[in-house]
């Protein structure tokens, strides 16, 4: 295995990785949404790696089995991000057959190198219970806070 941050020449590769983590995630996906997204997500990923976006992968033989990508956020600084750069795990999926052999925390220590080399502070990430005792043991901890996560959606 060799994992390697991923480049334009692998957009097709890393849309079929994000549908697959969506399907996964969200249940089956309808005709159109899913076409939708194998349409418009390559041209994100060429426009976005390794500007504000980095995704890492994990290899098996040239085929990405893993990966993880690391979203790249500034805001107006704060005591709690005082040089404003803070990052967001998105995405850590791993191919079924592939599992419980280290991918996913392979891809998630490499994430954490770069967002420690790119000054992030912090690294923020939404876990599944499933996905929540790597991230403890990468150092990821609880965040405690007197704010309700909340979001309004337009669509």
């Amino acid at each position: 295995m060799r994992v390697e941050t991923a480049t334009s020449a692998d957009a097709e590769a890393l849309t079929e990785l994000r549908l697959a983590y969506l399907r996964d995630d969200h249940g089956d996906l309808d005709e159109e949404t899913e076409n939708t997204l194998r349409r418009c997500l390559p041209e994100y990923f060429r426009e976005h790696l390794n500007r504000d976006l980095f995704a890492f992968a994990a290899r098996e033989g040239g085929t990405i089995v893993s990966c993880a990508f690391l979203l790249l956020v500034e805001k107006p600084m704060s005591p709690a991000f005082m040089n404003g750069k803070t990052g967001q795990v998105l995405n850590v999926y791993t191919r079924p057959s592939s599992r419980r052999k280290g991918y996913a925390r392979s891809v998630m220590l490499a994430l954490l190198s770069k967002a420690e080399e790119l000054g992030l502070s912090p690294v923020e990430l939404k876990a599944t219970e499933e996905g929540y005792p790597l991230y403890l043991s990468v150092g990821f901890e609880d965040d405690q806070s007197e704010y309700r996560h909340m979001k309004r959606k337009y669509r």
